[in-house]
């Protein structure tokens, strides 16, 4: 495409050299750029990209995208533009084809549930004859087409590649879930949403953010600018969890009318007669299109939430009820999210992505609600993110468990005792005991915690403490099939480990 015809896409302040070169790529790291590329000159928190604008030239960029008046090598054209993360968006929707203008674009924001919210509404899309591609944590898929996902919504430059990708595969629709980060660096900018969802909000990325009221103005982009009515999507929708204390501010946000749902009656959408057990959640659900009953095969009060929000979107892009059911009743299983670890020894295995103090409290009282034996939790928190965090899941853990084994999630750069430490900070006014390893030899009797740094032994041992009846916790990495020590990944699958754990539990020892 032509730089003349990218540039119709966003507000220009002032063009030095001529529009007319083609332009082969997108790029906003300079490591990336060929022959004809153009290098979008992003300022981050740690680098500035003006700086590698000569490294940009060099191999062949055709043009830059710049904030700031700059010196140029010979030969490159540079556009000055007010915001060049928005130019960028704007650009790369442009460049690909602008994938999202014409198939229905449906967006989850929210601390949890966002991943099991996409599942639930990709099935409802099948069964509306929609075919939906799936962007989000675990990956951006649709059929047999995969892309890595390197971050739960990616830099504007790769999400427009991706979605391309995806529609060329044959996606008739798209569910995306929109992270915090990516709606304050503006990389959804170039899309064009028919809905967005607000799930809740939570203690999260305050590592970033800083506070929960600058973690809230992040989420409420998506509702009060992204999701203005235009020539494009005149008839765009907003739908908002009622039941977290943060869905009034969003609601009244909105540039779009606003479908509401939750338990209480007076929402547009809520639950009729539900039932939780152990085999899943029964019920019925009305809404403005009317009520219909439904089973589901997920667990707890949470994924009830899940599934009025998935059916909110149904109701916003006015699909048929007999879809909406078939979709919640038969989509594929979530991984990660409260996935069975199948063993010989009776116990309810569970591996779940639960990483915030909220998260981890929703599943466990679910599980409280559904146990007939005991519940051992084994959790840990990541380092090089919010420190605050740590003591809350610490107490909430040890707390709502009956055992719980404070263990390394992804540590990174940070010293794991040091995060232990924090963790066993908001676990020790309890007054629980903490037990030493040789003390386990014939189980636990009283409540209680026990602190052991290496993941893989926390788990190891877990299972041995677990008897027949009792359920099995792997709280925090879920679907990840990996940890992270230092600034190196190593393969860790908390599924494979304890499947593995189960195997060799008689002849392992503590």
């Amino acid at each position: 495409m032509k730089l003349s015809e990218l540039l119709k896409s966003t507000s220009v302040q002032k063009v030095l050299g001529s529009v007319d070169s083609e332009i082969t790529g997108l790029h906003h790291d300079s490591r990336t750029v060929g022959p004809g590329g153009l290098f979008f000159a992003l300022k981050g928190v740690s680098a500035d990209g003006h700086a590698f604008i000569p490294s940009a030239a060099a191999k062949g960029a055709a043009a830059v995208i710049v904030e700031e008046n700059v010196s140029l090598p010979p030969g490159i054209v540079a556009v000055k533009v007010a915001d060049s993360r928005l130019a960028m968006a704007e650009m790369a929707a442009s460049f690909f084809g602008d994938p999202t203008a014409s198939v229905p674009l449906i967006g989850i924001t929210g601390t949890n549930g966002k991943t099991t919210t996409t599942y639930l509404i990709e099935g409802i899309l099948a069964s509306a004859g929609l075919p939906a591609a799936v962007l989000g944590t675990i990956s951006y898929r649709f059929g047999d087409t995969r892309i890595e996902a390197s971050h739960t919504t990616p830099e504007s430059t790769d999400l427009q590649c991706a979605l391309r990708k995806l529609a060329d595969a044959g996606a008739k629709s798209f569910v995306m879930e929109v992270s915090s980060h990516a709606l304050e660096q503006k990389r959804v900018d170039g899309c064009h949403f028919d809905v967005a969802i607000f799930s809740n909000l939570t203690r999260d990325h305050l590592d970033y953010h800083g506070s929960m009221e600058q973690y809230l103005e992040a989420k409420k982009r998506l509702f009060s600018e992204l999701l203005k009515p235009d020539a494009i999507k005149p008839h765009r929708r907003a739908t908002v969890n009622m039941d977290d204390p943060h869905g009034a501010a969003v609601r009244d946000s909105a540039a779009c009318p606003v479908i509401t749902f939750g338990t209480n009656p007076s929402n547009d959408l809520h639950g009729v007669d539900i039932r939780l057990s152990t085999n899943g959640i029964k019920g019925g659900i009305r809404t403005p299109k009317g009520e219909f009953s439904f089973s589901s095969r997920l667990l707890g009060r949470f994924n009830l939430s899940n599934i009025l929000a998935a059916v909110s979107a149904g109701i916003a892009l006015d699909l048929p009820l007999a879809a909406i059911k078939e979709g919640i009743e038969g989509h594929l299983p979530v991984p990660g999210r409260l996935e069975r670890v199948e063993n010989s020894r009776g116990v309810t295995c569970l591996v779940d992505y639960a990483h915030t103090g909220d998260a981890l409290e929703n599943v466990l009282s679910t599980l409280k609600e559904i146990a007939a034996g005991r519940i051992i939790t084994v959790f840990g928190c990541g380092g090089d993110r919010d420190s605050g965090k740590r003591p809350i899941m610490g107490r909430i853990a040890a707390s709502m468990s009956d055992f719980a084994v404070v263990t390394s999630d992804n540590p990174r750069t940070e010293d794991p005792q040091k995060i232990l430490e924090q963790i066993r900070g908001g676990i020790t006014p309890l007054g629980l005991r903490e037990y030493r390893l040789p003390e386990l030899e014939k189980g636990f009797g009283e409540k209680g915690f026990l602190v052991c740094e290496n993941r893989r032994e926390a788990i190891r041992l877990a299972v041995k403490l677990a008897n027949p009846g009792d359920i099995l916790l792997l709280a925090g990495k879920g679907h990840e099939d990996y940890q992270i020590i230092g600034k190196t990944k190593h393969h860790f699958d908390d599924r494979e480990e304890a499947a593995e754990a189960f195997r060799c539990q008689s002849s392992c020892s503590l």
